[in-house]
């Protein structure tokens, strides 16, 4: 086995002992490779193992990922996640290129996904993410922005609005780190409750992930833990 194969057994590990331990099944729980600043050989490594979904932050570098994959290996499926910051200019090749949005945070932003959702693709995957613990350098919608944002975005031709995503403020216990966790799944229950059809909550990253599957995470986002410390570009 290769060490990101290993990486990735390992994670799956935890992942089926956190939903033991919160008596839910690990089927339930679906695991986002967060391959950003890796390139294209380990994405490559990595679905050779059996991972086929892949969050990336950074349009430039995801979108020549991309391309050095699909060269590389032709006939190989793969669900693309953007999960960083989306700027104006860049919705027409985030809604050409990708199968998940995971960081909506405004109106326009979304309106300009739809509009620019190829027609031969289907809907685009969105989550509407919420600034949970309310910091000033925080993305994320306000969460009493929520029903109102949540009902323009389910309205979008061109979106599949699927569910809610947040980064919490580092917690230094599981019961701090459960916390706004617990805040969010209440707010996606009154979503559902609105008639909202939500069926994910994008939560928990390697730091916090027993806590987020404690809370009903049904996908978390993991980097470091199957492909190692980032180099990141000086």
């Amino acid at each position: 086995m290769s060490l990101i194969s290993r990486n990735l057994q390992a994670v799956h590990d935890s992942i089926a002992a956190a939903a033991r331990t919160a008596s839910r099944e690990a089927a339930e729980i679906s695991l986002l490779a967060v391959s950003k600043t890796f390139g294209p050989e380990a994405v490559i490594e990595a679905a050779d193992a059996g991972q086929t979904a892949f969050g990336e932050n950074y349009l430039q570098e995801a979108l020549d990922k991309m391309a050095a994959v699909r060269a590389a290996r032709p006939g190989l499926q793969l669900d693309w996640h953007f999960i960083g910051p989306i700027q104006s200019n860049k919705t027409r090749a985030i809604a050409e290129h990708f199968d998940w949005v995971h960081s909506i945070e405004r109106e326009k932003i979304a309106q300009r996904l739809s509009e620019q959702r190829p027609a031969h693709l289907p809907p685009l995957n969105v989550c509407l993410q919420i600034n949970i613990s309310g910091e000033a350098s925080k993305s994320g919608a306000a969460p009493e922005q929520a029903p109102e944002l949540a009902h323009a975005i389910a309205g979008m031709p061109g979106l599949r609005l699927r569910g809610l995503m947040a980064i919490p403020e580092p917690a230094d216990t599981f019961e701090r780190q459960r916390a706004p966790f617990k805040q969010l799944h209440q707010l996606f229950d009154r979503l559902r409750m609105q008639g909202l059809a939500l069926d994910t909550l994008s939560i928990g990253m390697s730091v916090d992930m027993a806590a987020a599957i404690a809370e009903g995470a049904t996908m978390v986002r993991v980097g470091t833990a199957i492909f190692g410390q980032r180099h990141y570009a000086k």
